[in-house]
């Protein structure tokens, strides 16, 4: 029945239909948020290298290290669109074929940090008393050490290769996610739905997973994206200096290296890989900030 209050010349308001979710957020914060949209941009594009770059480069063998004497130190041209290094390699060749393993090394350095620091950080957080004190006490001698010093010794002991390279910033890396969960734990475990489950006599291997580490995730996946771009500058400088990927492996660091003696003379054999380094760098930043705006409803709405 139509209400005798509203006649014909009665306009009821229009109410926008309120955004909420998930995927609400998504559609703010790429449509509001230019540098957003930049970092996922930044950041597909050298997924995309990753995954093809031996189709994409255009010339796949300089890219893996065959050299061309002939071609040596040629500036950026049509031929060769960032120039060619001292051993007349393809310097774009050589940074799309370093893509993968850059990405590959960074993203299994976090992996491995958060395999380790994670369930020692939430049993830390979660039991508290001797057992936090004592793994926290572990935490904290390897975090007395800057992660790229320590990372340097110990690639020192096991020998100079990129493998020994995301071993040495794996070990010190977890201490920092140990220490992020641990916090959120020691928040988490006075929550009602916790202490309900621990009174109903549920086991703690099940209330850490299902209660405490379900929702003290968001922090650490956006700590880990923000990672990814440090390991690769990380990575970059160990092979810099000699102690990550040895030649003629397409890293972005030791093309750095290899330039550097020739940096007023042959700019283009360093300052494109540094470049790459920067731009991987700036979309994982920029992609960690956007997921900190989607996965935390309490951020305010810019």
């Amino acid at each position: 029945m139509i209400d005798p209050l509203l006649t014909t010349s009665t306009k009821l308001p229009d109410f926008a239909p309120m955004e909420q979710g998930f995927f609400a957020r998504t559609k703010r914060v790429f449509t509001k948020d230019r540098l957003a949209l930049i970092g996922a941009a930044l950041i597909v594009l050298m997924l995309i290298l990753a995954a093809f770059g031996q189709w994409i480069a255009p010339y796949p063998s300089e890219g893996l290290g065959v050299t061309n004497v002939g071609q040596r130190n040629l500036p950026p041209s049509g031929a060769n669109w960032f120039g060619t290094d001292q051993l007349g390699r393809d310097v774009l060749s050589r940074i799309i074929m370093g893509a993968r393993p850059a990405l590959t090394v960074a993203l299994t350095v976090v992996a491995l940090a958060a395999l380790i620091g994670i369930p020692l950080g939430a049993i830390a957080g979660y039991r508290g008393g001797w057992l936090d004190n004592l793994l926290m006490r572990i935490t904290e001698i390897f975090q007395a050490f800057p992660p790229l010093l320590l990372a340097m010794v110990i690639v020192a002991v096991l020998g100079p290769s990129l493998m020994n390279a995301g071993i040495a910033l794996a070990i010190s890396w977890w201490p920092w996610y140990a220490r992020l969960i641990r916090a959120e734990a020691r928040s988490l475990r006075e929550r009602p739905y916790v202490e309900a489950a621990r009174s109903s006599g549920v086991p703690v291997w099940r209330i850490i997973p299902r209660h405490i580490l379900r929702n003290a995730m968001t922090p650490v996946l956006i700590q880990a994206t923000v990672d990814i771009g440090t390991v690769v500058l990380a990575a970059g400088s160990l092979a810099f200096i000699g102690l990550g990927a040895q030649p003629p492996e397409p890293d972005w660091g030791l093309m750095v290296s290899e330039g550097r003696g020739s940096i007023f003379t042959y700019w283009w054999v360093s300052t494109f890989p540094g470049l790459a380094i920067f731009i991987t760098v700036l979309g994982f930043n920029l992609l960690g900030d956007s997921l900190r705006d989607l996965l935390d409803p309490r951020q305010v709405k810019r």
